[in-house]
């Protein structure tokens, strides 16, 4: 007879682990930090981005107290952590901010362009004089202060109480705030650095999805390439023009990374959960694409209801939003669009898929039964960004499953006579019939 033996994270929190990283996080730091201001000191010019606003921005110095207050929730949030599996994310998103931000300060180094004025002394006296014993007026972006903030953040959030969030809120934006008023930082600097955390927790989830082999590796490929290419064009100009035109930056990050979703990540790089939200660095990551996603599934569905009844009490449309005019009169909704979170005042079960891409014949089978379990909750609304291709795949699905259609062209003729506008293509159909098999077989 064998014995289980004790998950290890159930000893307590891995202290020694957080002692390691804490120390090579440290070291890599101060060594990388130095190394980057250094060599931009030896250059004969060092370039500044600054708005003419910014000359009115006063100098605080007792802000430099919030602005130091970031090394000690860094230091203390690796020993927050309750198993190593959190631990190690964490570190690999601090560890990743750094790596990025110092690459950054090699390749084009900025300098802060305003003198400090006379600081006195006291504890903001020499705090400032210790800041200024290893720092220079370089580094500037994208801000690792405000990258780090980020990450944190998100970080102690899921560790406090709601009532300690209030404490926490005020404080860390205190800390962002802090970077312009203890003269650190231009503005620039700072989305640039939130960007760089938001792609950090990104890039690091919580929880490790499985990336599951998509079909249309051709067509994937060819969107990811028009992704990518939207995202260099809307840098260049950006960088280009200058100015206020930087922002262009940012719809060109959230393009960007559509397209390493296409290219690489599948649906889960979008982190859709189960209920169809989505974790807010996600969302603000990608707020520009999915702004743009919303409208143009407004746009293409402008003529038509959000939604038909195919069979009683189940309903095909477009994802439901606030401007529906009932969004909240289905039981239960299936969400299969990755790309855009669910409406909040519904009960959702999502099955994330790529738009524009042929479903898999397993997440089929998989929204085929949510629909099945759904109809259990009242009336069910199956839906997509607009509701004409991977919403369709998946009612149709349920139609062969449940012998309502004998046929795949019979299912979609059934979903025509209510939606005209769906497109299944060659691939689609045959997901469907195989899911469809699937499901009747396992029912």
């Amino acid at each position: 007879m064998s014995m289980a033996v004790p998950a290890r994270p159930a000893d307590g929190r891995p202290w020694g682990r957080a002692l390691v990283w804490l120390a090579g996080l440290g070291i890599f730091f101060y060594s990388s930090y130095g190394l980057a201001n250094y060599l931009a000191d030896q250059r004969a010019f060092v370039p500044s981005i600054v708005f003419g606003w910014e000359r009115d921005m006063p100098f605080l110095p007792w802000t430099i107290i919030p602005y130091w207050s970031v090394n000690l929730f860094y230091a203390a949030s690796l020993f927050v952590c309750t198993s190593r599996t959190e631990l190690d994310t964490l570190g690999r998103r601090l560890l990743t901010a750094q790596v990025i931000a110092v690459a950054c300060f090699l390749v084009f180094p900025l300098r802060f362009s305003f003198a400090k004025p006379e600081i006195g002394g006291g504890l903001p006296g020499f705090m400032f004089d210790a800041l200024l014993s290893f720092d220079k007026p370089y580094n500037q972006a994208p801000s690792l202060h405000i990258a780090l903030l980020v990450i944190l953040w998100v970080h102690y959030l899921s560790h406090l109480p709601t009532w300690a969030r209030w404490l926490l809120h005020p404080w860390f934006a205190l800390i962002g705030l802090s970077v312009l008023t203890t003269y650190q930082h231009h503005f620039f600097d700072i989305p640039s650095g939130a960007l760089l955390g938001l792609f950090c927790l990104w890039l690091w989830p919580d929880s490790s999805p499985s990336l599951e082999e998509e079909s249309e590796a051709g067509k994937r490929r060819k969107l990811a390439t028009c992704y990518g290419l939207g995202a260099l064009v809307l840098a260049v100009v950006g960088i280009g023009i200058d100015g206020w035109a930087l922002w262009l930056c940012y719809p060109a990050v959230s393009l960007g990374l559509v397209a390493s979703n296409y290219l690489w990540r599948g649906a889960a790089g979008f982190q859709k959960r189960a209920d169809g939200s989505m974790p807010v660095a996600v969302r603000l990551l990608f707020a520009p694409y999915q702004l743009g996603a919303f409208v143009n599934s407004r746009w293409w569905t402008r003529h038509e209801p959000s939604a038909g009844e195919v069979r009683p009490g189940v309903y095909l449309g477009r994802i439901p939003s606030r401007f529906d005019r009932a969004p909240g009169k289905y039981g239960s909704v299936v969400d299969l669009a990755a790309e855009l979170p669910a409406w909040p005042g519904s009960l959702t079960q999502a099955v994330p898929m790529l738009d524009l891409i042929a479903p898999q014949a397993a997440k089929l089978m998989a929204a085929s039964q949510a629909i099945e379990a759904a109809r259990g909750q009242g009336t069910v609304l199956v839906c997509c960004a607009l509701g004409y291709s991977r919403s369709a795949a998946a009612l149709a699905t349920w139609l062969l499953a449940n012998g309502e259609a004998k046929t795949v062209d019979e299912a979609i003729a059934i979903i025509g006579a209510i939606r005209p506008r769906i497109v299944l293509g060659l691939e689609a159909r045959a997901a469907i019939a195989a899911a469809g098999r699937i499901d009747s077989v396992d029912g």
